[in-house]
Parts: structure tokens; C-alpha cells; sequence
């Protein structure tokens, strides 16, 4: 399976290359140069790999939450990939990507994945690994003011992503010894959606270009 990833949801500007089983990637950390930057990134990385995107059997995409404008470019670049190619689009999770990169690198299997949604809120999700080490989503994804989430009471949670580094305080005021440690400084990559994106392809949880769009949490709660 030949699979193209990106992500541009967060400050981290990311693209990954899964090639039976090889992964390549590029990756910076780029506040608002992403519209510049992405593009040449994959045109690189597929020109290393001599593969046309005619030649992916898909591509799969951070789809939020995250930034607005951040999403946008995501969902756009990858919407302009598919319709020339005619390859189908996996939207991922940007909280499950968090999740999945603390068990791929450190074997994390309780993860409380949060991104700072600006307006004193966060986009939060708590996921736990299964048996073919893909994060799961318990209950659901939600934008809120840290402290008013409703944070589990059993053991051995860890936290991931800016929302831990904006909000720690009244995150871990919370969990108190429920919490084994956060990472703050972490954002969504590319190459973590791989795994999350094989099992999507898989399953045939795909869509068409078309329908390759972003997910704003936040205006779901608006809207209520």
C-alpha cells in the first residue's frame, strides 16, 4: 500500500510517505507559513520516493480540530490531490494523531490528548489503545473550558499536546495522581496518522475528494 499523510492543524507543518511498510516524512515547525510550505514538502518527498500521485492508493489528512485556517489548508491541498489523482481521502482525527504518536514512541496506552483552542478552551478526547495498537476514542471529542471536563478517575492517564502546555494547572489540579505525566510541547505529525490512516483504508472508512472536509468543534457548540 502506498499512502500519502499530511497535516497542517497545529504550528507543526507535516506530510509522511507510507510505502509498504517504510515511512518517510518531512516536518517543521512553521506558524502561519503552511500555505508556502506544504506543497513543495510533498512534491519532495514523492519525487525522493519516484512516485506520481497517480501511483498512492490514497491520501489521509489531519481534518481537526484544530486551527481554522490550518484545517482549511489540509482539507484543500488534499482535495486538490485526490480529484487529479482519483484516489480516495481518509479524514483523521488531530486528537487521535496526538494519541497514537504517545503510544508509537513511548508505548503510552492511556492517552488525554488536548489542544489549546484559544478562548480559554481546549479540544480534548481521551483515548486508550487495543489489541492491534490503535487508539480508540472513548466517549467523544470535545472543545471546553479545562475546567469544566469531565476527566476519568481510574489510573495511569497521560497527557499530550499544547492544551497540557497552555492549561496544565487546572488539568492536573484535577487528576492529581490519575495523571503519570504530560507532554506539552507536542503536535500532531504526519507520520502518526499512518497507522490510524491503513486502518481507515482498510475498513473502507474513506470518503471522495469532495467530501474531504475539515472538522471545526467548535462550531458544534456553537450551533447548540
Amino acid at each position: 500500500m502506498k499512502l500519502l499523510t499530511l497535516d497542517t492543524s497545529t504550528d507543526a507543518c507535516s506530510c509522511a510517505l507510507y510505502l509498504d511498510g517504510e515511512i518517510r516524512d518531512h516536518s517543521v515547525i512553521a506558524p502561519r507559513q503552511h500555505t508556502t510550505l506544504i506543497l513543495p514538502m510533498i512534491a519532495k518527498l514523492l519525487a525522493t520516493a519516484e512516485l506520481k500521485p497517480t501511483q498512492l492508493d490514497g491520501i489521509a489528512f489531519g481534518c481537526g480540530p484544530g486551527s481554522f485556517t490550518g484545517l482549511r489548508i489540509a482539507a484543500g491541498i488534499t482535495q486538490g490531490i485526490a480529484f487529479a489523482a482519483d484516489i480516495p481521502v481518509a479524514p483523521i482525527s488531530c486528537l487521535a494523531t496526538l494519541a497514537q504518536a504517545a503510544y508509537l514512541e513511548n508505548g503510552i496506552e492511556k492517552v488525554l490528548a488536548a489542544i489549546d483552542a484559544r478562548m480559554n478552551e481546549v479540544y480534548f478526547g481521551k483515548y486508550l489503545v487495543d489489541k492491534e495498537g490503535i487508539m480508540q476514542l472513548e466517549d467523544e471529542e470535545i472543545v471546553a473550558a479545562p475546567a469544566t471536563i469531565h476527566l476519568p478517575t481510574t489510573q495511569g492517564w497521560y497527557g499530550i499536546g499544547t492544551g497540557w502546555a497552555s492549561y496544565a494547572h487546572e488539568l492536573t489540579a484535577q487528576l492529581e495522581d490519575k495523571l503519570q505525566g504530560y507532554q506539552g510541547e507536542k503536535y500532531p505529525q504526519a507520520r502518526a496518522i499512518v497507522p490510524l490512516a491503513r486502518v481507515a483504508f482498510a475498513a473502507g472508512q474513506v470518503v471522495s475528494a469532495a467530501d474531504a472536509l475539515p472538522v471545526y468543534l467548535r462550531n458544534q457548540v456553537v450551533s447548540l
